[in-house]
């Protein structure tokens, strides 16, 4: 059984921001045991969303969202949290001992700095999933981690309320959130990008069905990858077919010029890091690289 140090009282909770992220974390901690006593909503999609996922809690300005919370969820745009958080310092909104939570990866609690005189109780509860604002990401949240970066008084605090939510907190230092946010952007969104254009050019192949070719193909890259890094790597580029990879190039620039700048700049990396892995003999990698060179140069 937990000890009360463990487990988080229950909280009245306020959610700024019926999200994607928003709403589902609030649904999550209701999930838990806790008291959702009001979310701000704005678009009729975030109503919509906040109705489904968060039924009869009522839609507030964020003020009064906020005021009266034991627990305050700000899932806004990263651009715009430390404005907030400066106006609901600067308007006295915020309350002395309130725990206040914000969910993006790239902020810390150095955001907070503006509400220092507030005495609040700053966390960066960051999930590191993508969402669907669904109920589908109550499951997807079970053993997701989510990046946990607060003052050390409360890091028992935060990796409970995280666990309480289905998750797996990773402490992220203060001075290295950006580094940790970058690194899931680069691996998450670029990947949508990567596979979107394979997506298209097996649609360029006459294919009816880019997925079904492409997901038994990515699903054991991505395994092996997790599994191995580097040495996970196959392909044209490992293998230093430079023939290969310049007809690739080439058909790129026919049927697909959008894509490939892509191709060649992780053709460029591909080639760089099966050098530094030993995947790529230093004679096929200078080759490699100098068609790649060319090839840019030709763009």
């Amino acid at each position: 059984m937990s000890s009360p140090h463990e487990r988080p009282a229950r909280f009245d909770v306020g959610i700024v921001g019926a999200g994607r992220v928003g709403a589902v974390l609030g649904a999550a901690l209701t999930r838990a045991g806790h008291h959702v006593t009001g979310v701000s909503a704005v678009s009729e999609a975030s109503r919509e969303r906040a109705a489904m996922l968060l039924p009869g809690v009522p839609v507030k300005p964020i003020p009064e969202v906020v005021s009266g919370a034991h627990l305050v969820v700000l899932a806004i745009p990263d651009d715009v949290l430390a404005e907030l958080i400066a106006g609901l310092a600067t308007t006295g909104t915020f309350t002395a001992g309130q725990l206040v939570m914000h969910t993006s990866g790239a902020h810390g609690i150095s955001v907070f700095e503006s509400a220092i005189g507030s005495d609040l109780v700053p966390l960066a509860l960051h999930p590191a999933m993508t969402f669907t604002g669904t109920d589908v990401d109550l499951e997807r949240l079970q053993d997701c981690c989510f990046g946990v970066t607060t003052v050390d008084m409360a890091r028992p605090l935060a990796e409970a309320l995280v666990i309480e939510m289905g998750g797996d907190p990773v402490w992220i230092a203060e001075d290295e959130r950006l580094t940790y946010h970058a690194a899931l952007a680069h691996g998450a969104n670029h990947l949508v990008t990567l596979v979107s254009q394979a997506m298209e050019l097996l649609g360029h192949a006459g294919i009816e069905e880019p997925s079904r070719v492409l997901e038994p193909l990515l699903s054991a890259a991505l395994a092996n990858t997790l599994q191995q890094g580097d040495a996970a790597l196959t392909g044209p580029v490992a293998r230093g077919d430079v023939g290969t990879v310049a007809a690739h190039v080439a058909l790129l620039r026919e049927v697909a010029p959008d894509i490939r700048p892509t191709y060649l700049a992780l053709a460029r990396a591909t080639a760089q890091r099966a050098l530094l892995s030993g995947r790529l003999k230093a004679a096929a990698g200078d080759a490699m690289l100098q068609l790649l060179a060319d090839e840019e140069d030709n763009s």
